[in-house]
């Protein structure tokens, strides 16, 4: 038997025999043969090389019986000459067929992995930000690459695989039957003597490659927990090395072992099975020996059929396991579709319009808000730990309206959990209000287009997230064909310029990993360079201070005042004295606008902004800082 057959009985055998009780849900063949319809083409071409190639295999070993019958024995030089041409022209048809076939299998492969992926990632991009606030990445990202390949292979191994099998077993034993029924029989009655140690060992593997994956897994997690800054930052403060190293240690070697495990079992089962396929060889020179000296079976014959078997167990223990190969397959197409099954829940209306407006107004009316729950965001199957959710978040936002005119600059504040971050998350749609509006220009939010909308709101968190990319992509990605003289005027203006142009390769520095080669105040302050890049209408700041020491706060409220003028800002504040300035004040509690007004009016009616002022001046934090306008 050749090392080729015996691995195609290896994969067969060692697959997954769980997916065999696995429900495909109604329409998804229909939908993967959707997706194959732009390949109609290449697929016709592609699985007629195989049906060729399939017969070639059984062509040889009939030249060969004739080779030997009418040639080698009556010594008859002309036809030697003419077979082994022919076996020879066999051979380079064979490499070609087998070219031909790979490029069309590459073809339709590589184009289902591109139209799969393309479309996971787009459409996973449309999906709110709730969707990612409870989905784990790594599920994600295995579903854009280890089912989108599993997919593919629906039309390539799976689908090739089981039309040559089937070609191949049905010309190969009806050759045999019909060269030589006594071996064809005596041959498929030791079947079972090779199916017995295949199932046995496939067993053992399906466990410890079940056991790699998840300690492989585990090991690939922990690397990734502990190499980010952030972990490692956390491992050098509190770890003990000694503790982290030993802990690695303990799943490294048990991966080792199962390794170790494997290889042996690997080598039993490929010396297992070339050890049956000699037998069953031997059965048959045996046999078919005795056959020639009767007159009953040429030589000729019995070197054919002795090469036809060695092509006759593989086919037969594949097709045994198709339904495991097949049902691998469309499982992972089934997993790629409940992706993309997945409903946005915020999407543009089919009217949606433009937003044409330069400076805006803003006016929240009666808003009602409370998160959505589990089932209407994600997939549990894309959660680490997916448990049914026992409380809901409950109202966030009670009947809250206040009007933020163009041009002006509205500050919220109140204590945590107030909901104040939910406003600045539902101006630009992050997540649609559960009831009432919000109006742009006395236009809901809902019948803007989601482009138009966002692309006039520009946002700076107390975290300003950066790529792991050069300061000049990141600025970028406001702005995509910004130039380097537009980079420079926004990150002067952001009081960043000066660190930037003190860098040996000033735009082109890569940030690091979310920007921790940057100090806060550098991140917060690239991160109003970018904001100024795009040029929003309206601006929301949502602690953008919070955390900054007192110098890079000056800087920061510096920038600020470039990134406020001339536009609509709402300011969500944790230090009041940043907002004093503000044109009016709203704070928050529990939910509810329980005060308004400006600075002074709200400081000296006595509730609970002056409580929360009065709380900060007492701590040192409200004399820290001057107002963003002053």
């Amino acid at each position: 038997m050749s090392m080729q057959v015996a691995w195609m009985t290896h994969r067969s055998m060692t697959a997954d025999p769980s997916v065999k009780e696995q429900k495909l849900k109604a329409g998804t063949v229909k939908r993967i043969f959707a997706f194959a319809r732009p390949y109609q083409m290449y697929l016709s071409i592609f699985l007629f090389t195989v049906v060729i190639d399939a017969f070639l295999v059984v062509a040889t070993p009939l030249i060969l019986r004739k080779l030997i019958d009418d040639g080698v024995i009556p010594k008859n030089g002309e036809l030697i000459t003419q077979l082994a041409f022919i076996v020879g022209l066999l051979a380079v048809a064979d490499a070609f067929m087998s070219i031909v076939g790979r490029w069309f299998s590459a073809r339709i492969g590589e184009g289902l992995i591109y139209d799969l992926r393309s479309q996971v990632f787009a459409h996973v991009q449309k999906q709110s930000i709730a969707f990612f606030t409870r989905t784990q990445t790594g599920a994600l990202i295995s579903r854009i690459n280890s089912d989108v390949i599993g997919a593919q292979q629906a039309f390539t191994s799976s689908l090739s695989g089981v039309l040559s099998n089937v070609v191949t077993l049905i010309l190969v034993t009806t050759t045999m039957l019909f060269l030589s029924w006594q071996i064809t029989l005596v041959s498929l009655v030791l079947l079972p003597v090779f199916l017995i140690p295949t199932k046995w060992v496939g067993r053992k593997l399906q466990a410890l490659t079940r056991d790699s994956f998840n300690l492989n897994a585990a090991m690939s997690s922990t690397m990734t927990e502990r190499f980010n800054v952030s972990g490692a930052m956390l491992v050098a403060l509190y770890g003990e090395p000694g503790h982290e190293n030993e802990f690695f240690r303990s799943r490294a070697r048990r991966v080792a072992d199962i390794g170790i495990s494997m290889a042996m079992l690997n080598r039993i089962f490929f010396i297992a099975l070339t050890s049956v396929a000699a037998v069953a060889t031997a059965f048959a020179y045996g046999i078919g020996g005795h056959l020639a000296l009767n007159g009953t079976v040429t030589v000729g014959t019995l070197l054919a059929i002795t090469a036809l078997l060695a092509r006759l167990y593989g086919p037969l223990t594949a097709l045994s396991n198709v339904r495991i190969d097949v049902m691998t397959a469309l499982v992972s197409f089934e997993r790629v579709f409940e992706v993309l099954d997945l409903v946005p829940m915020v999407t543009d209306k089919a009217d949606a319009q433009l937003l044409a407006s330069k400076i805006p107004s803003v006016e929240f009316k009666d808003v009602h808000f409370s998160y959505p729950r589990a089932d209407q965001i994600s997939l549990a199957s894309l959660e680490s730990a997916a448990k049914e959710e026992q409380i809901q978040s409950g109202e966030i936002l009670k009947g809250i309206s206040f009007e933020v005119p163009a041009g002006s600059f509205t500050a919220i504040v109140g204590p945590s959990g107030a909901g104040k971050t939910t406003i600045s998350a539902l101006l630009p749609r992050l997540y649609d209000v559960t009831s009432g509006s919000i109006e742009i220009d006395s236009i809901d939010v809902r019948d803007l287009t989601l482009d138009s909308l966002r692309g006039a709101i520009g946002v700076v968190t107390q975290d300003a997230h950066l790529f792991h990319e050069s300061i000049a992509q990141n600025l970028r990605y406001a702005k995509h064909d910004a130039t380097e003289a537009e980079m420079e005027e926004a990150c002067r203006s952001a009081q960043i310029w000066q660190l930037i142009e003190s860098l040996p390769s000033r735009f082109e520095t890569l940030v690091g990993e979310r920007g921790h080669r940057l100090s806060g105040g550098e991140k917060q302050r690239l991160a109003i360079a970018r904001l100024l890049l795009k040029s929003p209408s309206v601006v929301i700041l949502d602690e953008a201070t919070a955390h900054l020491d007192s110098e890079n706060e000056a800087l920061v409220q510096q920038a600020l005042k470039s990134a406020l003028k001339g536009r609509t800002s709402i300011v969500i504040a944790h230090r009041l004295s940043t907002v004093k300035d503000a044109d009016q004040i709203i704070v928050l509690e529990n939910g509810v606008i329980v005060e308004r007004g400006k600075h002074e009016e709200l400081f000296n009616a006595g509730g609970l902004y002056s409580e929360l002022y009065m709380r900060q001046d007492l701590s040192g934090f409200a004399n820290e800082t001057s107002s963003i306008n002053n």
